[in-house]
């Protein structure tokens, strides 16, 4: 079988669609951390300097968990206009959204100069950069699922799921610069601004990297057949709506584990166990790189083996993985907090990179934009919010335990829930026609 007909369609556009999903969102994630990484070291004193440095943490924690409160908003929207005009435009105005707002974080004056108006402006930026995130990562997992065949889905949907950690990378290495290179002062007088300011720049790329890129073949086939969907969003809930909440909560271990380890653990790390900015900064990106380099494994596995089985296993060894993290960086020693991170890391990322061909699979295509964007975008709103959840269990209880707690319990819901959607799922095609009810069927006459 020669090279060119592998995939269907051509293997070149596959290709193309695969690394235009994974430079996409490689941007869009960048975006997010950079502003996860800022609430963690200097958008309390920033934003909040008139209240107490806890609290001025938790308020800056807030702002960050409010973004994903408007990701199920986003995913409805940009779900919306990417099953009914495409994804491809649908992702152009997600990535131009994401880069506007981050720029104007950039901007944005402080308490120091404006007053009550700065946490308020940081708080409407955040909001429309959660709307960006909710149609971003749904479409950028379809653009590369739906260029080639259905039983590649798994390993084209981890091409979207790599910008995560490439994102991260950046991301950390865009403040360690700045961290490192300059003083505690100037950090916070204008260099936390530099970040978010070079977003402009990976945008422009994007941009001209999806502007040429054609429209998913499945899409196309709708809108020829005049097949779309009239209101996506009613037509998912009406048809397809318990593959939307098992899908809520197959991928909360998701968001808690990444936010309670870059957000929540990066704060408690430098302000209560005495590690340095730099060296926790370190470990996360140690993480990220480890993340980028194993994570695609957990799709590769997916060609070899069954799916279920390997989601019960990842997920299974992440619930005690998960709470090592935790106790290991308590400990207060960088090598062994390096261990713990990178243990809870591994069974995670790989369920991570399986984790975009389950939703896609789970909805037809006619509404499978909106259903993986809601699905995603519900289960981020809940679980956004982990690091001000784990900051107020720490505070309240003034011990690791229960954060370690709520990690454990969100993980084994996880695990149940993937069982259950791919129960539903695996192996079926979400475009094939229902059977229909027996007393709707021709009657067969009776000799």
């Amino acid at each position: 079988m020669s090279s060119t007909t592998r995939f269907n369609p051509d293997e070149r556009m596959a290709r193309k669609a695969g690394i235009a999903a994974f430079v996409g969102t490689t941007i869009e994630w960048y975006d997010f951390y950079i502003y996860g990484t800022a609430s963690a070291l200097v958008f309390g004193p920033l934003f909040f300097s008139g209240s107490d440095p806890a609290v001025a943490t938790l308020l800056s924690f807030a702002t960050f968990a409010v973004g994903f409160l408007t990701r199920p908003i986003g995913g409805v929207v940009f779900g919306h206009l990417g099953d009914k005009i495409g994804r491809k435009r649908a992702l152009i105005l997600t990535l131009m959204l994401m880069g506007v707002t981050t720029f104007g974080v950039g901007l944005l004056p402080t308490y120091a100069t404006i007053g009550a108006l700065a946490p308020i402006g940081l708080i409407v930026l955040r909001l429309v950069q959660g709307l960006a995130v909710g149609g971003e990562w749904g479409g950028a997992v379809l653009i590369a699922t739906e260029h080639t065949k259905k039983d590649r889905g798994y390993l084209f949907g981890a091409f979207a799921q790599q910008g995560s950690p490439a994102g991260r990378i950046l991301a950390t290495l865009a403040f360690l610069a700045v961290t490192s290179l300059l003083p505690e002062q100037a950090l916070l007088d204008w260099a936390w601004r530099v970040p978010f300011l070079f977003s402009a720049v990976l945008v422009v790329v994007g941009l001209v990297i999806r502007l040429r890129l054609e429209e998913s073949p499945e899409m196309e086939k709708l809108k020829k057949n005049d097949a779309t969907a009239k209101v996506p969003v009613v037509e998912l809930f009406r048809h397809n709506g318990r593959e939307v909440t098992l899908g809520v909560f197959s991928i909360l271990c998701v968001f808690v584990v990444v936010y309670a380890r870059d957000t929540f653990a990066l704060s408690w790390a430098t302000k209560e166990l005495d590690f340095s900015r730099d060296s926790f900064l370190s470990i996360i990106l140690v993480a990220s790189v480890l993340q980028f380099f194993v994570q695609p494994f957990g799709a590769l596995l997916t060609t070899r083996y069954d799916v279920r089985k390997i989601v019960t296993v990842l997920l299974g060894i992440e619930i005690p993985a998960l709470a090592l993290m935790f106790i290991l960086m308590a400990t207060g020693n960088y090598w062994l907090a390096m261990l713990g991170a990178v243990v809870a890391t591994i069974p995670d990322v790989m369920f991570y990179s399986v984790m975009a061909g389950m939703l896609a699979q789970a909805f037809p295509t006619k509404v499978r934009y909106t259903g993986i964007s809601v699905a995603y975008g519900l289960s981020g709103a809940l679980c956004g919010m982990t690091p001000l959840i784990l900051q107020w269990l720490l505070d309240s209880s003034g011990t690791v335990v229960l954060p370690v707690a709520f990690g454990v319990i969100t993980t084994f819901i996880s695990l149940v829930a993937s069982r259950a959607l791919l129960k539903r799922t695996f192996g079926k095609d979400a475009d094939a026609p229902t059977e229909p009810a027996l007393d709707q069927r021709e009657a067969t006459p009776v000799s």
